[in-house]
């Protein structure tokens, strides 16, 4: 009975380890998709570090391009992003079953914006931005998952749609 009750105390304490964080401390994932927003629709792709069991850290490059006309000029955008983020995963918390990683973060991003109008050279602008995002995952096995996510904030606003797979 007694090797019964720590055998079940043992198996309990692993599951719950396995399930405290999608990503554990030392391991890695990349993230990859499609975005929305008003500026365009962005291509990205990142990759995220587990650093605690609640807590990831990672960076992400993005980019965009579209078109608009205002008085009768064409313009066409360009937007290059690359940021620094960092979330914590309520899975934990919450008790969330490991097939779900549901997470809220900040993030800090330089992006580079070139405007050419009409066949004109154009202009360009950069700069930093400080953003939010809010987000989940669901994983289909161990290594494959799709995720969704929403921010505000800065050039990486709108939302994004893609893939994420642990390496």
């Amino acid at each position: 009975m007694k090797k019964a009750l720590i055998t079940f105390v043992f198996l309990v304490a692993a599951t719950a380890m396995f399930a405290q964080a999608p990503i554990g401390i030392g391991q890695a994932q990349i993230n990859a998709g499609f975005g929305f927003s008003s500026w365009g629709l962005p291509v990205y792709g990142g990759v995220e570090f587990g650093v605690h069991n609640d807590i990831t850290v990672g960076g992400e490059l993005s980019f965009r391009t579209y078109s608009d006309n205002y008085v009768y000029t064409d313009y066409r955008h360009t937007i290059i992003g690359i940021s620094a983020n960092g979330n914590y995963h309520f899975n934990t918390l919450l008790d969330i079953p490991e097939e779900w990683d549901v997470y809220a973060g900040a993030n800090l991003g330089y992006y580079i914006w070139h405007t050419n109008d009409s066949g004109y050279e154009g202009s360009g602008t950069s700069g930093l931005g400080i953003g939010i995002q809010a987000g989940g995952r669901y994983y289909f096995n161990d290594k494959f998952g799709v995720n969704l996510e929403f921010g505000s904030g800065n050039s990486f606003s709108g939302g994004k749609i893609g893939i994420s797979i642990r390496l």
